[in-house]
């Protein structure tokens, strides 16, 4: 082999070579399973319309029990030339090692209407949490029979709940309610919502 061709070959399976090491890392990062809040704005910087609001603990005993807690919510609305809105979700001061579940909702407060089960976020040991989610948010409905009519509620507003039955227990005490927010039917209270927008819903 002369020395031109095999420096050529060995420049194609340098090549070669990055490529792979390349398509690894790409994996590794879609499959990490950890969405990184600080660089959603690169996806959604061509986003004309963003709605940002905040949740709030669902009574005066959580807040209390949180004190530090901070509920971030923006919504990318970008049905129209993407297919999906992009909802991200940033918490701060939570309970720490523990996972919430997050609902569209008719009704922020009980008996909440009707609910879509959307995700989930889970904090670090810090009490830090963040999720990026991809769904159709800004024309969320649901749709079911009801005796002989077909009924639409808009789901507008947002809550998140306790995924264990348990993880309320710090502020509410061993005989805090099961309720059926989470995969498995089984969930503590609602932990957030946004009844802070009332009157006025924060997703359009």
């Amino acid at each position: 082999m002369g020395i031109v061709k095999g420096l050529a070959t060995l420049a194609v399976g340098a090549l070669a070579g990055a490529a792979v090491f390349a398509g690894v890392n790409m994996y590794r990062e879609a499959t990490s399973g950890a969405p990184d809040f600080d660089k959603v704005g690169d996806y959604t910087s061509t986003a004309k319309n963003v709605v940002r609001f905040k949740l709030a603990p669902s009574n005066d005993k959580l807040a209390k029990c949180m004190p530090k807690v901070k509920v971030d919510v923006a919504v990318a609305l970008e049905t129209d030339a993407k297919g999906f809105d992009v909802l991200d979700v940033k918490m701060s001061g939570a309970p720490a090692s523990t996972s919430f579940t997050v609902f569209l909702l008719e009704v922020p407060g009980a008996p909440f209407g009707a609910a879509e089960y959307i995700g989930d976020v889970n904090t670090d040991k810090y009490g830090n949490g963040k999720t990026e989610l991809r769904l159709i948010v800004e024309e969320a409905f649901s749709s079911t029979i009801v005796g002989k009519e077909r009924v639409r509620k808009e789901l507008n507003h947002m809550g998140m709940w306790f995924a264990d039955p348990k993880d309320d227990d710090f502020c509410l005490g061993a005989d805090s309610p099961v309720t059926p927010f989470d995969g498995d039917n089984e969930a503590g209270v609602q932990a957030f919502n946004s009844a802070p927008s009332l009157p006025k819903a924060p997703l359009p």
